[in-house]
Order: C-alpha cells, then sequence, then structure tokens
C-alpha cells in the first residue's frame, strides 16, 4: 500500500508501466467530470469517478482484488480507509472473477485506519485489505475517483 499526494506522483511512475498515464489523467481531472467508468488506455487502464456519502465502519466491506490494483484519489473531501493485509481477513463473499473483488470479515480487533484527504491518493495491491468510504466523524460527501490498473 502507497499513500501519498498527487503532487509526489511522479515518483511511482516506474513501478508500474500505467502509473504515468494513470496519474496524468487524474493530473487533469476536472471535477465537473460526470459519475462514471472512463477508459484512459483501453480495458486495462480504467477511471471510475463517483460521489457518495461516507459512513460509518460497520457499514462499509472490506475487499481485495486479484487482477487490478486500485489507485483511489480523492478529489473532494475527506474519508477514512481501513488497512490490513489479506491474510489476516476471514472470507465473507468469495472471489467474483467479472468483478474482480472479495469480500471479508472485518478483521478482529482494532484495524489500521488513515484518512485520505483532497489531493491525496492510495495504492493498493491484491495483498492489501481496504475497507473505503468511512466517515471520519459524521457522514459526508466525498467526490473520489479509482484508477483500475491491470497487473
Amino acid at each position: 500500500m502507497i499513500l501519498d499526494s498527487l503532487d509526489q506522483a511522479a515518483l511511482y511512475g516506474v513501478l508500474h508501466p500505467s502509473f504515468p498515464k494513470a496519474f496524468a489523467w487524474l493530473a487533469s481531472h476536472d471535477p465537473a467530470t460526470a459519475d462514471g467508468r472512463y477508459e484512459i488506455d483501453g480495458p486495462c487502464l480504467v477511471a471510475i469517478v463517483q460521489r457518495y456519502e461516507t459512513a460509518p465502519a460497520e457499514e462499509k466491506k472490506w475487499e481485495t482484488h486479484r487482477i487490478h490494483g486500485d489507485i483511489q484519489f480523492m478529489v473532494e473531501g475527506s474519508e477514512l480507509i481501513g488497512y490490513t493485509k489479506r491474510d489476516l481477513l476471514a472470507v465473507r463473499t468469495p472471489y467474483n472473477p467479472e468483478k474482480d473483488a472479495e469480500f471479508y470479515e472485518p478483521p478482529a480487533g482494532i484495524p489500521s485506519r488513515f484518512r485520505l484527504d483532497a489531493g491525496s491518493f492510495a495504492v493498493f495491491l491484491p495483498q492489501d485489505g481496504h475497507q473505503p468510504g468511512v466517515q471520519i466523524d459524521a457522514p459526508a460527501a466525498v467526490h473520489k475517483v479509482v484508477i483500475k490498473f491491470r497487473l
């Protein structure tokens, strides 16, 4: 897992061949872009623009992916994201290859959480269990872009 701000994205371009295009797309993202799915470089690099309200942790799912990694970029607003190693999670909903997602029971104990603020991004790989969309103090509106990059 990586957590940083978009102004530092150039540091990560060498980690995956899709990262330069993904971060360039995010840097030029127009906040007026409608929610939806946008191909950046064919089906292997896709942006999902979304606006939603954060919610209590108990209402948000823990997930991982196998074929794609995520770059989750906060355009407006703030949320907490839970993080733990996939190996520490118990499967709730088995892997669905069509959705490239597997969902989990909440981890035992108190999970790690970090704050994703406007201008920041987090990168998740298959070993990274994550729980996006958690409210900070109360439900709040956010505008986020999730870039799916094929591994």
